[in-house]
């Protein structure tokens, strides 16, 4: 299973092709379509079905799947005025159950602003939705675009991002929160202590090439998915291509 934060899937459509044919993920999470149009056909060529979720412009949210999926609700419960295309809940069938959350978080820039907050009051109700599926049947993984930084070791250099909203303390510690109630941040529980590992790099001052980056797409597994975590990896190829997204694909393997 993959994670990637596209940033447009007209401008990286034959990136996401690409990756497909190279990694063969049998569910591929996307964030930041940019668009209402979404391409199913294409993927379905190439042997995946999807559900998706588009705005004009902004946001967007889809999924695709090599295995049979049946979508849930695209709407995070608590907020009925919320139109944002950022969530997507499916359940897939592995052949046992597996649920599958596709979030792009809300980025919260500038900070103290109506934006920030629109951040924490959306990280609070994912948490309501967390503490649900923790003792559920059915086994879950979040993964997507969380738009934080959980720890310096997350990023190039702490004292660039102390004043983005990406590394506040309010976002991290309802990032600690969301473990400390038994969730695991896989690519951490495998690699605690290695740095310089990072899945978003901006386009500017040869950041990529310089490994100035951050590490803010994950995933998140139930208590009861953890034990089943063999690996997981931040597959820097599409970032190197022409034209790329400005995040690199994320990757976890489940027994």
């Amino acid at each position: 299973m993959a994670t990637w934060n596209v940033n447009s899937i007209r401008a990286r459509m034959t990136h996401a092709l690409a990756f497909l044919e190279a990694r063969r993920p049998d569910v591929l999470l996307m964030q930041e379509l940019k668009g209402l149009e979404f391409p199913a056909e294409d993927f379905r060529a190439v042997g995946y079905e999807s559900v998706a979720i588009g705005q004009k412009s902004y946001n967007g949210v889809a999924i695709l799947s090599r295995l049979p999926i049946e979508m849930v609700t695209n709407r995070l419960a608590g907020d009925d005025e919320d139109t944002h295309a950022r969530y997507l809940e499916t359940i897939i069938d592995t052949p046992t159950k597996l649920r599958v959350v596709n979030i792009y978080l809300p980025n919260g820039n500038p900070i103290g602003t109506e934006k920030f907050f629109y951040k924490l009051q959306w990280m609070d109700r994912l948490i309501q939705q967390m503490l649900v599926w923790k003792n559920d049947p059915i086994p879950t993984i979040i993964g997507g675009d969380f738009n934080v930084i959980p720890e310096e070791i997350d990023c190039d250099k702490p004292a660039n991002w102390v004043r983005d909203a990406l590394f506040q303390p309010e976002p991290r510690e309802r990032y600690r929160a969301m473990k400390a109630m038994g969730f695991v941040d896989a690519f951490r529980t495998l690699y605690p202590d290695t740095a310089d590992a990072f899945t978003y790099w901006d386009y500017f001052r040869q950041a990529f090439e310089r490994n100035r980056g951050i590490r803010i797409d994950h995933f998140l597994l139930s208590p009861a998915l953890a034990p089943r975590l063999t690996a997981c990896e931040i597959d820097k190829t599409p970032r190197a291509q022409e034209k790329p997204s400005d995040h690199t694909p994320l990757l976890v393997t489940l027994a």
